[in-house]
């Protein structure tokens, strides 16, 4: 959490006096933070009793392998200004985990099931953000269009950096979701249950999507608003397969 926040600061302060900074030093602050980050999440997800999925230790997770993408990205690409948000919301989770009491029984699983639940739980995370960032590219296209340019604007990378960017997330996000949907036909029995049928549909649909995105991107280059549209219409399928099946568990088949 110290290395976060010193991390927020540096960059926080020269950025707002509009003066360079040490990328170097920066990229050693986020490479330690992170290295203790995943130390600290492993200790937290994995107890002596079995795999504890409490909210917080989830966003702890989440929050690690976001930073672990920005920062492998950030080598090539100046992603650097995403460290504004994800230092103090990766500080605050670790924060969350530590002083709040688990919401979730600990919960002893096969380790096959533990890699399908994971992958999952990191697969719908992934395209969520992936989903933000299309939001996001999508109002700085709007923006530099309107020949616009506010304080949000100027911290952002070039809009070909985020649209980039934006792939990747899907690329990650999408291999998640294969690994979630064969580690699930492999290792359980009742994937096709009533009470699962529509969720494993829905995702189905949804990793379809992604591969037609990715697809169109590679083979006919796709980006801009069709890009944007296709990778949001993706997570809606997602979405409605999370939604959909809180709502059947808890008042159809209650």
């Amino acid at each position: 959490m110290i290395a976060y926040l010193i991390g927020f600061i540096y960059l926080g302060t020269k950025l707002l006096k509009e003066t360079g900074f040490n990328q170097s030093l920066l990229k050693k602050i986020a490479l330690l933070a992170i290295i203790l980050h995943g130390s600290a999440a492993v200790n937290l997800l994995f107890t002596g009793q079995g795999l504890d999925l409490s909210l917080f230790i989830i966003l702890v997770l989440i929050a690690f392998v976001i930073n672990v993408i920005v920062f492998i990205s950030g080598q090539n690409k100046p992603l650097h200004s995403m460290y504004l948000a994800l230092f103090p919301i990766s500080a605050i989770s670790l924060a969350l985990a530590l002083i709040t009491p688990s919401t979730k029984p600990v919960i002893t699983l096969s380790s096959y099931i533990q890699v399908h639940v994971l992958a999952s739980i990191l697969a719908y995370s992934l395209l969520a953000f992936a989903a933000l960032q299309a939001l996001l590219t999508g109002y700085q296209n709007w923006q530099l269009k309107h020949k616009r340019q506010n304080l949000l604007m100027r911290t952002f990378p070039p809009l070909q950096t985020m649209e980039e960017f934006l792939f990747e997330l899907i690329w990650a996000g999408e291999a998640l979701l294969t690994l979630s949907l064969i580690s699930g036909f492999l290792f359980y029995e009742d994937l096709f249950d009533q009470k699962l049928l529509h969720k494993v549909t829905l995702s189905i649909v949804a990793w379809g999507v992604y591969g037609i995105l990715l697809w169109g991107r590679h083979s006919r280059g796709w980006r801009g608003i069709k890009a944007i549209s296709w990778s949001l219409v993706g997570f809606s399928a997602i979405l409605m397969g999370y939604i959909g099946s809180k709502i059947v568990l808890e008042f159809i088949l209650a």
